[in-house]
């Protein structure tokens, strides 16, 4: 099989294990950066090295909520989540966007949400009804908008995932920064543990677009609350990660994009 069949065949095995085979293209002409994503939603849908990391991070989740659980507190315990790419996988809507050499879209992700047909990231589930069963209240920090409230809620709760109700789900609301809603949170609770797939989604020294070199200082800045606090689920397909490597230019085309990756790639000598 030459390199143009393997790629095209690769993408359609990938929207086929996604439940759909519509609208698929050749692929041999996509830009870098969608073939990349494409790799990703493969990996994410069909690596059990993927699902090997989401099962030790909510692992060491439970392990450290047990300990916090030993501890005194003032106020009653809580565990602040992300959704996308922490509890609900988007990785159909990644694949099929990529295969077809588009960009993500706004009004296509939220029909993809209003769907409710996300699966679950491995081991989220089996977490969050562990600590509901101890008594901690979980709230959902997404940066859904609220048009995606109705979608997102009867996602979460088809997976019977504890308090997926309005009062705990907290949607965005005019800045996409997380740091008013923990604070919120922090009034009545105290949050034990932050699940994300996205830096942002635990402190907010992430906000602000920071770039490249300042994302790695701070990470480096917060190291201890990483496995402590700070429970990271992997994401390859998108997030601050991507954004900071473009300078968070949102108009970029995707041939800018790619001559951008040409220039940051490492390549051997």
């Amino acid at each position: 099989m030459n390199k143009r069949s393997s790629i095209f065949w690769i993408g359609w095995a990938l929207l086929s294990a996604c439940g759909t085979t519509k609208n698929v293209v050749n692929t041999a002409s996509t830009s870098t950066v969608n073939n990349g994503k494409v790799w990703s939603s493969l990996w994410q849908q069909r690596a059990a090295e993927y699902r090997a990391l989401c099962f030790q991070a909510y692992n060491l989740a439970q392990l450290r909520l047990d300990e916090a659980l030993k501890q005194p507190s003032s106020k009653p315990l809580a565990v602040v989540t992300d959704i996308d790419e922490t509890v609900l996988d988007n990785s159909p809507y990644d694949a099929q966007r990529a295969i077809n050499n588009l960009e993500y879209d706004t009004a296509t992700w939220k029909q993809w949400t209003a769907q409710a047909a996300c699966d679950t990231v491995a081991g989220a589930p089996n977490f969050f009804k562990y600590a509901a069963s101890k008594g901690v209240t979980v709230f959902y920090i997404t940066n859904r908008d609220e048009d995606e409230r109705i979608g997102t809620l009867k996602n979460l709760q088809h997976y019977q995932l504890p308090n997926a109700d309005d009062a705990h789900l907290l949607l965005k609301s005019g800045s996409s920064s997380k740091e008013a809603r923990r604070l919120d949170v922090l009034k009545n609770y105290n949050i034990v543990l932050l699940c994300g797939d996205n830096l942002p989604d635990f402190d907010k020294l992430y906000d602000n677009h920071p770039t490249e070199q300042i994302r790695n200082t701070v990470t480096t800045q917060l190291a201890r609350q990483f496995g402590s606090k700070y429970i990271v689920l992997p994401n390859p397909s998108y997030g601050d990660w991507e954004g900071s490597l473009f300078k968070f230019n949102y108009r970029l085309n995707p041939a800018q994009k790619d001559s951008i990756i040409k220039v940051k790639a490492r390549l051997a000598k």
